[in-house]
């Protein structure tokens, strides 16, 4: 394009607007709310590595994971072990840990569970909170469950009112929320529907997970809004993964409407084994590193996260894909200098 007397005169782009309302947003509730960050390496980090990681070396993050202060930290999940032989001893996780009493009075122990025969396993080893959900993708959802989307539906929710009886926390989720490998894009008003079934039985801790990774910041923003239209009480939680390099991007999209926790995983490892293009998570050092350089969340020790990233890298064998890891901490340099 040359630039001249021809060319058009320019406008302000249509999106700054709503980025000022934003950042407004972010001044008055966003930075009053407490952000919870939920560690998902132990599970979602590890379900498709080939090397199955023993459980003394599982113990030693966690013991490294308790010194960092973060909020939730989920040791696995309650599957078939021949599908996913590194969640073979999650219930000796939770037994172990719990025997033990290292764990901080402030973390939350949290496991994954797909039906009611993992729930109960989960309920017998003592699971602080119950992660659980359905995809918004019927595919998916067979290939990782063997339901359809409605089926996964019907029996989720009331493995959620029998954990809540239990008087556990539960939170559910809709998978494949922003798209899906196998289907494409995923429609908003499904997406909603299910969150709609669950706000119908009670529930209002929410998660969306981007599974695929198809997520971008302004459909983020438009999702997460709709569910708090649909009911303003609704504690909501986002689950990025970094496919196509947008994970973090997309962390800051869900803080600005109002999604006060995050899942991430150590390093950046992660990726369903049951998508298309498996990838893994948002790094927690990054996401971290990320808030605190907003001023959010300084309490969590990044050198102490960065560590268990390190252990977790020097036990597989290979450098990991979180940036703060290869780069160092920015927070860190302001500090030292100042």
């Amino acid at each position: 394009m040359i630039w001249g007397a021809a060319a058009k005169p320019w406008k302000w782009p249509r999106s700054l607007p709503l980025t000022y309302k934003h950042l407004q947003f972010m001044e008055k509730n966003v930075k009053n709310q407490p952000i919870i960050i939920h560690e998902v390496g132990l599970r979602d980090g590890l379900q498709v590595e080939k090397t199955v990681v023993p459980l003394e070396e599982k113990l030693r993050w966690i013991q490294g994971l308790f010194q960092t202060g973060i909020d939730i930290i989920q040791l696995g999940s309650f599957v078939n072990p021949e599908k996913v032989p590194q969640m073979a001893d999650t219930d000796r996780l939770f037994t172990q840990l719990i025997a033990s009493k290292t764990k901080p009075a402030t973390v939350t122990l949290s496991g994954l569970v797909l039906n009611e025969k993992g729930l109960d396993r989960g309920l017998a080893c003592g699971v602080e909170m119950f992660c659980m959900g359905v995809s918004a993708s019927d595919t998916h959802s067979q290939k990782n469950t063997g339901k359809t989307t409605f089926d996964a539906l019907a029996q989720i929710i009331p493995m959620a009112q029998k954990a809540r009886q239990a008087d556990k926390k539960v939170q559910v989720s809709v998978q494949s929320a922003f798209g899906c490998g196998f289907e494409g894009a995923m429609a908003k008003e499904r997406v909603l529907g299910i969150i709609k079934e669950y706000l119908a039985a009670g529930i209002k801790n929410i998660s969306l997970a981007d599974t695929a990774g198809h997520g971008q910041p302004e459909q983020v923003e438009e999702l997460f809004s709709a569910i708090r239209e649909l009911d303003p009480a609704v504690e909501m939680t986002c689950h990025f993964h970094n496919t196509y390099g947008l994970g973090l991007a997309n962390c800051y999209a869900a803080l600005q409407t109002g999604v006060t926790s995050f899942e991430s995983a150590f390093g950046g490892l992660g990726g369903c084994p049951f998508t298309k293009v498996p990838a893994g998570n948002v790094s927690s050092e990054d996401l971290v590193h990320s808030l605190q350089r907003m001023n959010i969340r300084n309490d969590i020790n990044l050198d102490k996260l960065l560590e268990v990233a390190r252990m977790v890298g020097t036990y597989l064998n290979r450098e990991l894909p979180g940036f703060i890891l290869k780069s160092g901490s920015i927070v860190k340099f302001k500090q030292t200098i100042s």
